[in-house]
């Protein structure tokens, strides 16, 4: 196992002076395809993974990127990448029906397994997510006014269905959205969240992987199927952030991200400046610092997400990161690496492996 070897054994996030301004570093992948799926492994392992069933990775943090197309599932859209290690990762695919499936990989993407494929006519499969190698959650839209939801226990070998009614009922209108696969989000050994927009916006959590739910409104924007909140990140059991607003309408900022500092049981609107538009991924980088992307642009907090500072207003469909390097992925292929925060602060990584 690889583990940081430095003192105390942990990531130490050096904050120094760098250039001016912001600057996100943009990646050569020589890709086509838009990207929605993003997982960080670590300063150089890099999954991503879009239309036209494609799959991309570095091992190199970012100086070579290899990417193919599952077989056979070259008109899918593979919305959510979960990897592990260099060899190991798994893909989720939206859509009606058959179209909602789940692959993983061992060898690097060399060879693909599907391991699921929706049996429900009406399910959309949105978002999955792993609280480690063997424990995985998946989640579709609603049917008939219930959200049909998976599990699986031994590393996806099978996923069994989690009871409806364990989960509270949608309101009419209400739905996930599939535009970073982080609509869902887990948390150490059992925490899960996963939030909703449409007819309106609202944050369910559970604290059991998934067994039983509890549901609370959230303040953001929503009321037309184009608005709700789009994504969910926490950093601990406690402090978490959602955003979102309207994909409609990229521009309009104002109720498009809100905190929670008692593990989702109540959110507050950002009190200060908000980001400059509809966004839908966000990450923690540290305690305190929050990356908000969206197709208008990406902002940053540094304070908690109490206020927020424009990075740039390049399109960015998702964000993530793992031992404080941040990456971006959008339409065309488009892969950044984040270089600077505003005033200069360089965001630089020391680890050692063994």
């Amino acid at each position: 196992m690889r583990r940081s070897d430095i003192a105390p054994a942990a990531l130490l996030l050096l904050l120094a002076c760098g250039s001016a301004a912001a600057q996100w570093r943009p990646q050569q992948s020589r890709i086509t395809a838009d990207f929605r799926g993003l997982s960080v492994v670590s300063p150089w392992v890099v999954w991503a993974s879009g239309t036209k069933g494609t799959y991309a990775r570095t091992t190199d943090g970012g100086a070579t990127w290899q990417s193919g197309t599952v077989s056979g599932a070259a008109q899918l859209d593979f919305r959510d990448v979960e990897a592990f290690d260099a060899n190991t990762a798994y893909l989720l695919s939206i859509g009606k029906d058959q179209q909602s499936r789940i692959y993983k990989t061992t060898d690097g993407g060399a060879h693909w397994t599907l391991q699921f494929t929706n049996r429900y006519p009406e399910a959309f499969f949105d978002a999955m997510a792993f609280w480690d190698r063997d424990h995985g959650i998946a989640i579709s839209d609603p049917v008939n006014g219930r959200f049909v939801m998976i599990v699986t226990e031994n590393g996806g070998q099978t996923w069994a269905d989690v009871p409806a009614t364990n989960i509270p009922p949608a309101l009419n209108g209400e739905s996930e959205f599939a535009a970073s696969g982080t609509c869902l989000a887990v948390q150490g050994q059992a925490n899960v969240w996963f939030v909703t927009g449409g007819a309106t916006a609202r944050v369910f959590r559970s604290t059991d992987r998934g067994r039983t739910w509890s549901v609370t409104k959230a303040p953001i924007a929503s009321g037309v199927e184009s608005a709700g909140i789009f994504s969910i990140a926490f950093i601990d059991a406690n402090r978490g952030v959602i955003v979102g607003g309207d994909y409609r309408k990229p521009n309009d900022a104002g109720d498009n991200v809100a905190v929670t500092a008692d593990g989702g049981r109540n959110w507050k609107l950002s009190a200060g400046r908000q980001p400059a538009g509809f966004r839908s991924g966000a990450v923690f980088v540290a305690p305190l610092t929050i990356i908000a992307v969206g197709t208008s642009g990406s902002d940053v907090s540094t304070d908690g997400g109490t206020s927020w500072t424009p990075l740039d207003s390049e399109n960015y469909n998702s964000v993530a990161t793992r031992n404080g390097v941040v990456w971006a992925v959008g339409p065309q292929g488009r892969i950044a690496k984040l270089d600077t925060l505003p005033g200069g602060r360089k965001l630089t990584a020391h680890i050692r492996f063994k």
